[in-house]
């Protein structure tokens, strides 16, 4: 199974020493995802996401660079997930690049999740409180990547292993609670397995696992192939879809 980390159920680290903090912060070693996303709107090309996602025994950590392409407004963003073995949220930064200098951190903090942001870096951060548990998933804006760790998550949850193959419950919708560091809000999302389908990828037809993930606002199409990676999204409302490269 893919990013135990991603996938493990809740668990608890607040009671870590220092010691096994600092070995936290030591960088991850094997590399389990790594790859970009074309971001396509009414057929063209709009954006591209490079990403990777890392895991030792301490946890895992997803980084993630999205950049709008030429002849679009420029705009170029970053955001690094620290998540510990258990799965729960460990860190999250996200900062701007282009055209602006923004950024925002998300860290624990007893029992809520605190996020910092600043309009640009000198400034003084505002705090914004959320009563959330550190097992919170993060659903941040232009980086889909986090949709493909929601969806370990989900298999982790709502599905089973059978024969060495994960089974999963058509049309079973499982909750999470997330949150969307960009909109500074929380939301409840659900997500579903709906079957194999045969959908065009690059124009070549592929057979993929199809979930449903469903929010306030909207429902987005997700499939995933063999070894749990995302290959597309499909978010009809807003003629946008995103196709690993």
């Amino acid at each position: 199974m893919l990013v135990s980390a991603a996938m493990a159920g809740p668990g608890n680290d607040k009671d870590k020493s220092d010691s096994d903090k600092d070995k936290d912060k030591q960088p991850v070693g094997k590399t389990v995802d790594t790859g970009s996303f074309g971001v396509f709107m009414n057929g063209r090309r709009i954006a591209t996401e490079k990403f990777s996602i890392q895991q030792d025994s301490s946890g895992s950590v997803a980084t993630s660079e999205f950049k709008t392409e030429e002849g679009v407004a420029q705009a170029a963003q970053s955001s690094e997930l620290q998540l510990a073995a258990s799965g729960e949220l460990r860190k999250y930064e996200w900062k701007e690049i282009s055209p602006g200098k923004a950024q925002a951190v998300i860290v624990p903090n007893d029992n809520l999740l605190i996020e910092r942001s600043t309009s640009n870096p000198q400034d003084k951060a505002e705090e914004h409180p959320f009563l959330l548990p550190t097992s919170t998933s993060v659903l941040d804006d232009y980086f889909f990547i986090q949709r493909e760790i929601l969806a370990w998550k989900y298999l982790a949850t709502g599905c089973r292993q059978d024969k060495g193959r994960v089974a999963c419950p058509q049309n079973q919708q499982v909750k999470f609670g997330a949150i969307n560091p960009h909109q500074r809000s929380s939301l409840l999302v659900s997500m579903a397995f709906t079957g194999k389908e045969k959908v065009p990828v690059h124009g070549v037809e592929r057979e993929l696992d199809h979930f449903v993930l469903k929010s306030e606002a909207g429902d987005w199409s997700m499939w995933l192939d063999d070894q749990f990676k995302l290959v597309r999204i499909l978010v009809a409302s807003d003629n946008t879809e995103v196709v690993r490269d």
